[in-house]
């Protein structure tokens, strides 16, 4: 298993080879920037499909190119006011970069600036977040190569858990091992889309006109568009608007893993950072611009069992032409291939964001404290893990399904964002008259959690009755778990100091040897049992076949066995009329410790041990059962001697 393991994870790293895990820019813009690049794939298509929902069965499309319905041009002012809110979180973030070197993601500037329970909220959000980013952006990516490959329809469930297990393989090796080998994805990813956008563009330029739609189809279009106004108007709105903020996910990652990047950290993340923000804006913004002139659009499967052709494959086949032969299916399945890949890959930020912040929050004993000890390659094993368990049974739960995923999706991620943002603004108020530009920098901020609030408003109030309120009632059902955690901690941490002075074991002893058969290591047991006890020992054997005056034919035999073997030590057996041999145990000990209050009392277990771990499961455990039960007997030691089996 040992072999195993390292040839899956590589060599084990000591805690000196830190250095050698940093990435440079190139190689961290893959690792901490694919969710938010790769949301492009889906993030228009969710605006169409939230549009969809306004306009009646039967006119939500004119098949003519151009010839769209009205309100799906209502996509354009969304995305640029998306692309709007995107330039004020990156200058917000960036400077957030610059002021927390060591790191500062929403939880560790809301617990500098705004308090504890900020600090919880904003980590319970974004822990959310990482789970739905993989959970989505995989089951995004399986559902862009089933739209290209028909023969995998019907497998997205199980395609999405392997991809998700192999991301996390690859992160278990280590960060920048698993971003070199990501990269090519997103930067392939990137690639693919803005020749698309060149040659889409181009086309547009080289032929402005589209062919005209017929009268009755467009008057059947505006008829219904016009019908639209007042508040109606403002409530589509929200809602595509809410919709398309799935673009905006991921985009405090670089803040959150400052630390990984190579010195000076705080700069080269803001370097990545500015980067982030253009390509993300760009792709965005020009894949929706696309789509309107080409007359792609996207409504969500009535069934949900069936995952709908994506709209970026739909404005692929517009684009390119015939995708049937030639460059134009090249171009079509290349597209698609990437699509996936960085769709898979979008996991990777939450990969590399969870276990940190898990990490954060477990050194300040608000999570288990397992969450901040570092595996062999020096990274958050268990983070890693926990986060594969929980978003493959998400997955499964949904159908990996994203039209049932994505309303659950941008709603944590936001509260962060004015969370965090927020806490900045504290931050320069305190630190006026020491900080240059303090005022500037905290307005800056200030729009960015005033924007991301209402955003956030707007999410919670549009998505609600699609499944937003459960992150509305799982946040504060983590913040309270959170919560009674750190208590735990503090009361043990009191309870251990208290411990000092309290009363030492007694002086008296007694051991109790437990015995199902003779062997060699039960009279290794003896003689142990006779070197910590003396003559305060006796055996003791449970009867599952007595009939509770008589002893069993086996115990018969033990006992006439033991008379050569058993070291003088007193042998007493326990009738089970019901097959049990954990209970009786456990009621001899209660009776011992009710007799003899002030004796320390020793159980002692022998145990033999296979070599093989597979000769091991052929063996039942009950030994494993009474040490468990046996742990919770206070003033009961427990000890175990184990005889190893040759081969």
């Amino acid at each position: 298993m040992s072999d195993l393991k390292r040839f899956l994870l590589g060599r084990r790293l000591a805690t000196d080879e830190t250095e050698h895990t940093k990435l440079n820019n190139f190689v961290g813009l893959s690792v901490f920037s694919s969710d938010a690049l790769s949301s492009v794939a889906y993030a228009t298509q969710e605006i169409m499909a939230s549009l969809s929902l306004a306009i009646p069965h039967g006119i939500a499309a004119i098949a003519l190119s151009g010839a769209i319905n009205p309100l799906y041009r209502m996509s354009i002012p969304v995305a640029f006011g998306i692309v709007g809110l995107l330039i004020i979180l990156g200058v917000g973030y960036r400077q957030t970069i610059l002021a927390y070197p060591k790191g500062g993601g929403a939880y560790i500037v809301a617990k500098e600036n705004l308090g504890e329970m900020a600090a919880l909220v904003a980590g319970a959000s974004l822990l959310t977040d990482y789970i739905l980013t993989v959970a989505t952006s995989v089951s995004s990516g399986v559902a862009a190569i089933t739209a290209a490959v028909p023969f995998f329809h019907g497998h997205n469930v199980l395609l999405t858990i392997v991809c998700i297990v192999f991301v996390a393989m690859a992160n278990l090796r280590g960060v920048k091992e698993s971003g070199s080998f990501f990269a090519v994805p997103t930067y392939g990813f990137v690639a693919c889309i803005l020749i698309l956008l060149s040659v889409g563009f181009s086309r547009w330029v080289m032929n402005p006109g589209a062919p005209a739609p017929t009268p009755q189809q467009v008057q059947g279009a505006f008829d219904h568009a016009q019908n639209l106004s007042g508040l109606a108007l403002v409530w589509v709105f929200m809602r595509a608007y809410s919709a398309g903020c799935t673009a905006l996910t991921g985009v405090e990652a670089i803040s959150n893993g400052v630390q990984a990047f190579r010195d000076p950290p705080e700069r080269n993340a803001a370097y990545t950072m500015v980067w982030m923000v253009t390509l993300l804006g760009i792709m965005f913004l020009g894949i929706t611009l696309l789509s309107n002139h080409y007359g792609v659009v996207y409504a969500h499967s009535a069934n949900p069992e069936i995952v709908a052709e994506t709209l970026l494959s739909k404005l692929a086949k517009a684009v390119y032409g015939d995708v049937t032969h030639g460059l134009p299916k090249l171009m079509y399945y290349t597209t698609q291939g990437f699509t996936f890949a960085i769709l898979v890959v979008a996991a990777n930020t939450a990969f590399a964001g969870f276990p940190s912040l898990a990490a954060m929050i477990g050194r300040d004993a608000y999570m288990p404290k397992q969450f901040a000890s570092q595996g062999d390659r020096l990274v958050f094993s268990n983070g890693i893990i926990i986060l594969t368990v929980v978003s493959c049974v998400l997955v499964w739960v949904m159908n990996a399904n994203t039209d049932l995923l994505l309303p659950l999706y941008a709603l944590g991620v936001f509260a962060g964002f004015t969370l965090s943002q927020a806490g900045m603004v504290m931050r320069w108020i305190k630190l006026k008259g020491k900080e240059p530009h303090w005022h500037v920098k905290a307005t800056v901020n200030g729009i960015g959690a005033i924007t991301a609030g209402v955003v956030m408003l707007d999410i919670a109030i549009t998505k609600f009755s699609q499944g937003a309120w459960i992150i509305v009632v799982i946040i504060p059902a983590m913040v309270m778990l959170f919560l009674n955690i750190h208590r735990h901690y503090i009361g043990l941490t009191a309870k251990l100091a208290a411990s000092r002075s309290d009363a030492v074991l007694p002086n008296k002893h007694h051991a109790i040897v437990l015995v199902s058969s003779l062997h060699k290591g039960v009279v290794e047991a003896l003689r142990y049992a006779r070197l910590i006890s003396g003559d305060r020992v006796e055996a003791l054997t449970v009867d599952l076949g007595s009939d509770g005056f008589h002893d069993s034919p086996a115990i018969q035999k033990l006992r006439s066995d033991w008379v050569y073997y058993g070291l003088g030590v007193p042998l007493r057996s326990v009738p089970s009329p019901y097959r049990r041999i954990v209970e009786p145990i456990l009621a001899e000990v209660d009776r011992f410790k009710l007799a003899e209050p002030d004796v320390c009392l020793t159980i002692i277990l022998p145990e033999f041990v296979t070599k093989s771990w597979w000769e091991r499961v052929l063996h039942g455990q009950m030994a494993l059962r009474i040490k468990a039960q046996l742990m919770l007997k206070p003033g009961v030691i427990v000890t175990s001697i184990r005889m190893h089996l040759p081969d």
